[in-house]
């Protein structure tokens, strides 16, 4: 019998349900939560989209990668920024103790959910439109991801129950 790991690290775009399936599954699977977002916003007293209107994409990337890298918890559901998938080392500190699951939703119910990205803190490039960003993500979150869940048309009980089951 596999022992299962004791963090649960949600990846996937802005929009994907990170956070809205992570506090379900919590429940569901006695863990506490963390959004690194909220961790993020919270210790710089700052929103993720002042951070990268003010200081730029890369400075928001940086920041998080810290916040990652100095993230350590036990029996946790972990919500990450979309964009922690660019740091190597702070995906490989997430899975050491942890297991990745891509919350893999398509490009169309991502603009459906979140009508304007101008507001969501996004660490882009300013010249990249947000399919640009979906297309050059999903190959990052594939690579990382140790369980993917298609998510389009799921509820989060139920994303969260493929979860488990594949747990």
């Amino acid at each position: 019998m596999t022992q299962t790991p004791s963090n649960i690290v949600l990846i996937g775009m802005p929009g994907a349900g990170k956070s809205t399936v992570g506090v379900v599954l919590a429940k569901k699977t006695a863990r506490d939560f963390v959004d690194t977002d909220i961790l993020i916003q919270t210790a710089l007293g700052r929103t993720l989209q002042d951070i990268v209107d003010r200081d730029g994409y890369t400075v928001l990337r940086q920041v998080e990668q810290d916040a990652l890298l100095d993230l350590h918890v036990q029996r946790h559901v972990i919500s990450t920024g979309g964009s922690a998938v660019y740091s190597d080392p702070a995906m490989r500190h997430l899975k050491a103790d942890g297991v990745a699951v891509f919350l893999d939703v398509s490009l169309d119910t991502l603009e459906a959910r979140i009508p304007d990205f101008s507001t969501r803190g996004l660490a882009k490039r300013p010249d990249q439109s947000f399919a640009e960003l979906f297309d050059e993500r999903n190959s990052l979150y594939n690579t990382y991801a140790d369980i993917t869940i298609k998510c389009d048309g799921l509820t989060p009980e139920e994303v969260c129950a493929l979860i488990i089951a594949r747990l």
